[in-house]
Formats: structure tokens, C-alpha cells, sequence
């Protein structure tokens, strides 16, 4: 019997399986390629339980229809030899299992009952946050890294976890302080530098966070695709909100999109970036096509209802026939869904991407009717804060073109609240202001 880098049983004596699964550990929480090496370690040890396993829950990352059945064959090979391993690596199992049947609600309480009896357990324990994450339970995402604080008090990726479920449940000091330890106890945490972003990008500290991003940046390195494309994502929100259009831009270019095109955060990411730059005014050129054309298989690829949406916009404003065939696809789906998530993909999802179509092909009217119910419902999908505002910015938009000046400017008034210097809420708001005929 060996023991992880974190100390977990592993019941192997392979030394390179043991590294595989090292590396998949370790770098799965620091956001690291390496984690990828536990596929080659489960294929040259098809009898250790826990590289097999691991290599399953790896290909559930991939967040497509095709994920699960890829995973199966490792399921089945860690499943076969579950009598001589202990019981934590028994459970670990069952999680797994339970995310590749999509059956999340059984993943989420296996996943808690390892937090409690196994605190060093981290892998399963930030996977289990991913399914909170997705289904827009931040307390749950909490709920599932406190009992462990204590066991992994000197470990920055525990710090950085519980961060960023405190910025999600809006205890921003609590997040800030524990962001900071997870930086202070090392430097390269960029989860923690993730959770920062949303710290200061709610409170409107905008310079800080440029600032911050500017001097922590030459840490990324090694970063899987994700990690590396978000935080440059965060950096390019900061300099939409300041005005810094020509940069924002140039970061989607050489640092957001195109490491990994057929991967479903990068693509989000670029379709979010695109769309929040031509809410702004900005030219993108012929951008959307290059996006649209590595979406068009996710017509009828319904994993989480937030990639969904924003599936749905980007091929839209390729004017790709492919958004139409979505639409399509989520209506036969939606009341279908995995009873857990139905109605988010129902009462949610699906209106939503109606609007989001109609305000991608210019139908300003239709968008508002579709969304405007929906403004108060987007944590029911999944997602940042950060992540859905895209949501109603473009709700906003549709607004204005709309002539729905009043209730616009509601809007741009209240979010001046945590972002008093933003460069193109103020510009929106003094259009408005004129408008409505009550400019100073």
C-alpha cells in the first residue's frame, strides 16, 4: 500500500501509476497539463482502481455528449477490482460512477460524505464544488470545503477553493482574506488569483485588479487551457470596463482563444468576450465565424444549460443555420432533461436562448421579452456572477435599441453602484440621460 502526495491510499506499487496519479491530483487543482498524464498511467495499469477512476472523472471534464462514454471503459476497469482496495478509494469510485451516469444529486452527496471522513481527499472534493458550481448552489460549494479547512490548513489550493466559493455565496472580505492566504502560502495559486478578479471586479477596484493580474502573470505557466484563457478572460473584462477596447481585443487574440478550440470554456470564453466588445461598439471583424465553426457540433450537445446559451448566441451571430438546429434540439431536450436540472433547461435555458438568438440576428423586441423574465433566474443555470452578467448586458442592449430608455436606465444606474468608473456604463448612461431629457 503507497500513499499519495497528499497523503490518500493508493493501493498500488507501481511507481509510475503512482506518479500518474500524483499528477492528475496535484495538477488538477493547481489547473496543470500534467493532470492528463493519469490517462497514460490507467492504460499501462488497467488493475489499479484509483488511476482508472481518476482517468474516468478526466474525461467528464470535457463537457461533451462523448465524455461519458469514454469514461465508461475506465469505469469498468476500476469498478472490476474494487474488492482489495480500501474504502476511501471505494467511495471515490462510487462518485465517479455517479457523475459518469448522471446522476449529480448522488455524486454531491457521496462527494460530502468524503469531505467529512476524508478531508485530504481534494480532488473528488473540488469536483463535487464543480457540480454546485453547475447547478448555481454556491452554499453547497461551501458546504463541501469547510470541514476540510482544518486538515489542509498549510495547503494554498484548499484556500483558493474555499475563496472562491466565499466570493460566489458574496462573503467578499472572507473570500479576499482566504484568496490572499492561498497567494501568501504560494504564489502561483491561480484559482486564488481567479477569486480575486471576482473580488475586485464586484467591487469595482478595477485598477487594482489590472494591477494585480500585471504582476502575477508571469506564474502561469504550465496551465491547462481553462485556467490560462479564464484569467486572461477576467484581464479582459477589467479593460472593457475601463475603455481599453484595443487591448481587450488583442488579448482574445493572443491569449484567449486558440489554445484549445474544440474545448467548451475556451469557446464560451470567446463567445463572452466577442459579444461583451460588440456591446461596446467594437468591430470584431469576421471573429465570430472561426468560434461558430468549432461550435457547430454542440447543436445537440446539452451537458450544462449555461454553455448552452452561450452556444447558442456565438453560432448566432455567425449566422451560422447551425443556432436554429439548437433551438430546435433544446426544445425536444428541455422537457426531457435529468429531473434535477429540468427546469433550469425548461423555464430558463430555453427562453433564454430565444432571446439570445433574436438579439444575435438584430430582433431587439422579441429579446426583451424572452429575457426579461428570465433577469432574476441566471443562477439557476450555473455560472459566475461574473459569467452570467453577460446575460443581462445583453438584455440591456436589447433595452435600449428597443427604445426601452426607462427602464435602461434604471439598470445602468443601479450597476454605476459597484462600478462607478466604468467607461462604457457611462457612456450608456449619458446616452440615456439625453434620452430621457435629464442630462445635467
Amino acid at each position: 500500500m503507497n500513499t499519495d502526495w497528499l497523503g490518500n491510499p493508493v493501493s498500488t506499487d507501481n511507481p509510475a501509476t503512482l506518479q500518474g496519479i500524483n499528477d492528475f491530483g496535484h495538477g488538477f487543482l493547481a489547473y496543470e497539463e500534467k493532470a492528463l498524464n493519469i490517462l497514460g498511467a490507467a492504460d499501462a495499469d488497467p488493475d489499479c482502481v484509483l488511476a482508472n477512476a481518476y482517468a474516468a472523472m478526466l474525461f467528464m471534464f470535457s463537457e461533451n455528449r462523448q465524455g461519458p462514454d469514454l469514461a465508461k471503459p475506465y469505469m469498468e476497469k476500476a469498478e472490476a477490482g474494487l474488492k482489495g482496495v480500501t474504502d476511501q478509494e471505494k467511495q471515490v469510485t462510487a462518485a465517479i460512477r455517479a457523475w459518469v451516469d448522471n446522476d449529480i444529486l448522488r455524486a454531491i452527496a457521496l462527494t460530502e460524505d468524503i469531505a467529512n471522513t476524508w478531508p485530504h481527499e481534494l480532488a473528488i472534493i473540488k469536483a463535487g464544488q464543480y457540480h454546485q458550481f453547475n447547478l448555481g448552489n454556491s452554499p453547497g460549494m461551501l458546504r463541501l470545503i469547510n470541514p476540510v479547512m482544518d486538515a489542509n490548513a498549510d495547503n494554498p489550493y484548499v484556500h483558493g477553493m474555499q475563496a472562491f466559493a466565499l466570493e460566489q455565496c458574496h462573503q467578499l472580505d472572507a473570500a479576499e482574506a482566504a484568496a490572499w492566504k492561498a497567494v501568501e502560502l504560494q504564489r502561483k495559486e491561480p484559482w486564488a488569483h481567479h477569486a480575486l478578479a471576482h473580488v475586485m471586479l464586484t467591487q469595482g477596484r478595477i485598477d487594482e485588479g489590472i494591477r494585480f493580474f500585471d504582476d502575477v502573470r508571469d506564474t502561469w505557466t504550465d496551465l491547462n487551457s481553462f485556467m490560462y484563457t479564464h484569467n486572461w478572460w477576467h484581464d479582459a473584462v477589467f479593460q472593457i470596463s475601463r475603455g481599453h477596447y484595443d487591448a481587450a481585443l488583442k488579448m482574445y487574440d493572443t491569449e484567449i482563444w486558440g489554445k484549445l478550440k474544440d474545448y467548451s470554456q475556451d469557446q464560451i470564453g470567446a463567445v463572452s468576450l466577442l459579444a461583451r466588445l460588440e456591446l461596446v461598439g467594437v468591430d470584431v471583424g469576421d471573429r465570430w465565424q472561426d468560434v461558430a465553426e468549432c461550435m457547430k457540433p454542440r447543436v445537440d450537445d446539452h451537458v450544462q444549460p449555461f454553455l448552452t446559451m452561450q452556444y447558442a448566441y456565438g453560432l448566432a451571430r455567425a449566422g451560422r443555420d447551425e443556432a436554429d438546429q439548437l433551438l430546435k434540439s433544446l426544445g425536444d431536450f428541455a422537457p426531457n432533461a435529468p429531473a434535477f436540472q429540468r427546469q433550469a433547461w425548461l423555464d430558463v435555458a430555453l427562453p433564454a436562448c430565444k432571446g439570445l438568438v433574436a438579439h444575435a440576428k438584430g430582433d431587439w423586441q422579441s429579446a426583451v421579452e424572452y429575457l426579461r423574465p428570465l433577469t432574476g433566474r441566471w443562477l439557476e443555470i450555473g455560472g459566475s456572477h461574473a459569467q452570467r452578467d453577460l446575460f443581462d448586458l445583453v438584455y440591456l442592449d436589447a433595452l435600449i435599441k428597443s427604445g426601452g430608455y426607462v427602464a435602461a436606465y434604471d439598470i445602468l444606474e443601479l450597476r454605476k453602484g459597484w462600478d462607478v468608473d466604468s467607461v462604457p456604463n457611462n457612456e450608456a448612461l449619458a446616452a440615456m440621460s439625453k434620452e430621457l431629457n435629464i442630462s445635467a
